[in-house]
């Protein structure tokens, strides 16, 4: 019996060398030289700013506190690591079947034959038996002839990377959404600064417009046209509060907090870049990004589902086996001859499904096919993200020096308006056209340096930068 059993499972063992179902190759995708928008040298150059940390980018001390909290208490992160955890029990569940399963069992029972029943009993027959039993499974297994279970553990596998990279996207994600909102948020405090210094200056002009009036230098409609630019300024304060404080709670939300002030460091105009911004070669791109790498898995997973599709096909050979003891009276249960044993191979095939396994298999190549244009999909996604973000971040900055030259300019006009309002040479609205000029070209300023933040905060998460521990 020993002997039939180990050749059983030899040949178990040899037939499980068998797999149906394709075997999963990488998929080849045609790859750009470099990418669009790029200098060249930058396209000839391999690193990437991708390749720094998250704190080596953004140097902002407050910035830097409010990235680690969000990245610990974050909600939607928090979600992520919860499914990376189930997917690896999911694995664990997955492989626990391609091995062998072994229980134990016992039990006693007692029973009670009636004397008047239709059989009636011998002379000294006793009418109450016991019987103990205490067995153990010696062998439940599935010989994994056609790979059916190897392919389902490919699944889960290809799952659990999945869901891994599927955090990463989050981290990447959640550290660009605190970076923006917080650049958002120091691009309000400036616009505020500047809102309250116009109004500042508007009101200092009013006051200099009602003395002139007083002594008969200057009209009742000049004075009305300074109370226009004043109110206008106050009008313009409450409005950049109300954003202030919305950004706030959207930042707050991000942390995982209750709505609630949030702590600055550096002024927006003090923020740190880095000195170059290379973006590496378009090949690393693929292995870089996290969301690349996600779809990826996706397609494996649907490739190892086209296996376990086939494998359906085929018959199914279980092993099962028991030894033990039995007898009728717990006293001898482990003596004389009370051993028990049993070994049983069964195989299952299918015969008629009425077309149901053909279009398992028709659904698993689908969908294997759906994978396969969600992964080309998101590549060439990825690459135009990688333009748009570097063509932003190159149109801002040449757009910054020319604001930067503007500004400069509407600051001398006003001064040279005033002046000669002042000393009676030109009038009130030419000075007073002048001011909203400047106001306007500084609110411009601040927005651009935003501009020019954000542009580098989307070129880093495009570059796939940002989830690295």
């Amino acid at each position: 019996m020993k002997a039939r059993l180990i050749a059983i499972l030899m040949a178990a063992i040899v037939l499980a060398s068998c797999r149906v179902g394709p075997k999963y190759v990488k998929p080849a995708i045609p790859v750009p030289d470099a990418f669009r928008g790029a200098e060249p040298l930058e396209s000839a150059d391999t690193t990437s700013l991708a390749n720094l940390k998250w704190f080596e980018v953004f140097k902002d001390q407050e910035l830097q506190r409010l990235i680690r909290t969000a990245l610990a208490e974050n909600y939607n992160l928090r979600d992520a690591v919860a499914r990376v955890d189930a997917a690896r029990f999911n694995l664990r569940s997955t492989k626990a079947n391609t091995r062998p399963a072994i229980t134990a069992g016992t039990g006693v029972s007692t029973s009670r034959t009636s004397a008047s029943g239709s059989v009636p009993l011998l002379s000294g027959f006793d009418q109450n038996r016991t019987f103990g039993s205490v067995s153990l499974d010696l062998l439940s297994y599935e010989a994994d002839v056609w790979g059916r279970l190897r392919s389902t553990t490919d699944a889960a596998q290809a799952g659990l990377l999945a869901s891994e990279e599927n955090r990463k996207v989050v981290v990447t994600t959640l550290v660009s959404d605190v970076a923006g909102a917080y650049f958002n948020l120091l691009d309000l405090d400036s616009e505020l600064d500047i809102a309250r210094r116009t109004l500042k200056a508007r009101q200092d002009s009013l006051h200099l417009i009602q003395t002139r009036q007083a002594h008969g230098l200057a009209t009742l409609l000049e004075v009305r046209q300074g109370e226009q630019l004043v109110y206008s300024a106050e009008r313009t304060i409450p409005r950049i509060e109300e954003a202030i404080e919305q950004r706030e709670n959207q930042i707050s939300l991000l942390l995982g907090h209750s709505p609630g002030e949030i702590a600055r460091g550096d002024p927006l105009e003090m923020q740190e870049q880095p000195p170059c911004v290379p973006v590496g070669l378009p090949s690393e791109l693929l292995e870089r990004r996290p969301d690349i790498r996600l779809a990826e898995q996706g397609l494996v997973q649907a490739n190892a589902m086209i296996g376990v599709a086939k494998a359906a096909y085929f018959p199914r050979i279980s092993l099962t086996g028991l030894l033990g003891f039995q007898s009728s009276q717990l006293s001898s249960l482990f003596t004389g001859a009370t051993g028990i044993w049993q070994f049983v191979p069964q195989v299952s095939q299918p015969i008629f499904t009425g077309g149901r396994l053909r279009a398992n298999v028709d659904m698993a190549n689908a969908q294997q096919q759906l994978a396969l244009i969600e992964y080309e999909r998101v590549i060439q996604t990825s690459f135009r993200e990688v333009s748009d973000s570097l063509i932003q971040y190159q149109k801002v900055r040449e757009t910054r020096g020319k604001q930067e030259s503007l500004v400069e300019t509407l600051e001398d006009r006003s001064r040279l308006s005033y002046m000669r309002y002042n000393g009676g040479v030109d009038t009130l609205l030419s000075a007073l056209d002048a001011d909203r000029d400047l106001f306007d070209a500084e609110l411009g300023l601040v927005q651009i340096k935003r501009d020019e933040l954000l542009s580098m905060v989307q070129l880093y998460r495009a570059l796939g930068g940002g989830w690295q521990e």
